[in-house]
């Protein structure tokens, strides 16, 4: 942003997260700009959230919002175009924001309504600018981390920073010429990592359905999702080529405490990583250690939750168990199956729908060893699967790190974006004019 320029003058706002503003800004006590207001009895308007990224939003709109609305609507606040609305345990991740739309939110958010002529646009940047939320932050306060409240009473004292009318919206302007490029950057490199995905999993379930040697004489495999395969590739059920074991279910009633043994849960499970840092314990007898512990090589597969998912358990000689969520595999004969070729194999059935109900296609909550078993998969020559490997490697991870790179400088442009706007709208720069 060195091609900005600075105002010509400043002064001490009196506040330190906020320094020097520009001498000609006014600085307000919240209560003087805005009044809160509470109004119930509107159960028929749309819900809206507010969101430290998106701002007010309809609540529909978002697939990550899993907060189930009160049966009871009639106590939610309406909220108005041109409203502040702050959720008070989340305003200090910059959970506030003047909204554009109309609608009604939680009984545990704050409503307040302008009473001052102010330029709606100006305010939403400003009061979720960094500085602002560094504001909050020191005021919040509570027991339960991530939930901390900002009492209303300090709220209503923060200072408003005030540029003349017609200056707020010139910068406004000036935000939303600089702020749209940068965005439509954003967008493309975000497709181009969409892209990059989907060329992955074109790449990976091409390879363990069809091979590397494109002049393969194929046949038909009989599975829907695999289709035509080499001819010399066997195609067989899952029990034909891996043993599987489901971990031991945690009972804590006959916890004894005198075989403790550390366990693998779930969600210890990611793709291709596994966690094995703080795990809990359970009572693992010596006579259940065959059976409930893993050795490096097998591969660990979500039985519940992400169905499917999978990673290779790569670790020294500790005695390590898992859960009853857990399919532990092993290969049957290791000079006839890689593991490393049917982690691969896995991922191309997930993400080819291989684990949902062909009727509904809703995602099965739990994937029983028994029907895991019957699964079938294509298993080409240990040598084959070898090169399948070795080159899904090297090629996966060309595509990681170009991804890596394109996130990083999506992540750079969003700071930029972030920085600019707390510049512009606490006065660092001056876009009077750019606008």
């Amino acid at each position: 942003m060195s091609h900005y320029k600075p105002y010509p003058a400043y002064k001490d706002s009196g506040v330190g997260w906020l320094g020097h503003v520009p001498t000609h800004w006014e600085i307000a006590p919240l209560w003087s700009v805005y009044r809160p207001l509470k109004r119930t009895g509107f159960a028929d308007e749309p819900l809206l959230s507010v969101y430290r990224d998106y701002g007010v939003v309809l609540k529909a709109s978002r697939d990550d919002n899993r907060n189930r609305a009160s049966d009871d609507l009639g106590p939610y606040q309406l909220v108005e175009p041109g409203n502040l609305v702050t959720n008070k345990m989340k305003t200090w991740q910059g959970s506030i924001a003047v909204s554009e739309l109309r609608g009604i939110v939680s009984p545990a958010y704050f409503v307040y309504e302008p009473i001052r002529n102010v330029f709606g646009r100006y305010i939403h940047h400003l009061m979720r600018c960094l500085p602002y939320i560094t504001g909050y932050m020191s005021v919040s306060k509570g027991i339960r981390v991530g939930q901390w409240d900002l009492d209303p009473d300090y709220f209503r004292t923060f200072p408003v920073l005030f540029p003349p009318r017609g200056e707020q919206e010139r910068i406004v302007k000036a935000l939303d010429s600089e702020t749209a490029r940068i965005d439509a950057l954003i967008a493309k490199k975000s497709e181009f990592i969409e892209l990059l995905t989907k060329k992955r999993q074109a790449l990976i379930t091409h390879a363990v359905t069809k091979g590397l040697n494109p002049k393969a004489k194929m046949k038909d495999s009989g599975v829907e999702w695999i289709g035509e395969v080499p001819e010399h590739w066997a195609v067989c059920k899952l029990s034909y080529r891996y043993s599987e074991e489901l971990g031991k279910m945690l009972d804590e009633k006959k916890m004894t405490g005198n075989h403790p043994v550390p366990y693998l849960r779930n969600k210890d499970v990611q793709w291709q990583s596994i966690n094995a840092s703080d795990l809990p314990t359970m009572d693992i007898s010596p006579s259940e250690i065959d059976r409930y512990t893993i050795k490096d090589g097998d591969l660990l597969v979500c039985e519940g939750g992400d169905v499917g998912r999978a990673a290779i358990w790569r670790g020294d000689n500790s005695v390590i168990g898992y859960q009853k969520a857990l399919h532990r595999l092993r290969a049957v004969s290791g000079k006839r199956d890689s593991v490393e070729f049917y982690f691969y194999a896995l991922f191309a059935a997930k993400i080819n729908g291989v684990f949902e109900e062909s009727d509904t296609k809703s995602t099965i909550s739990h994937l029983p060893a028994e029907k895991f078993r019957e699964y079938r998969f294509a298993f080409p020559p240990l040598d084959e699967q070898q090169n399948i490997v070795e080159f899904l490697t090297s090629m996966t991870k060309r595509i990681a790190l170009i991804s890596e790179k394109t996130q990083l400088s999506i992540d750079l442009l969003k700071k930029r974006r972030s920085a600019l706007i707390t510049a512009a709208v606490t006065g660092q720069i001056d876009l009077r004019e750019s606008a």
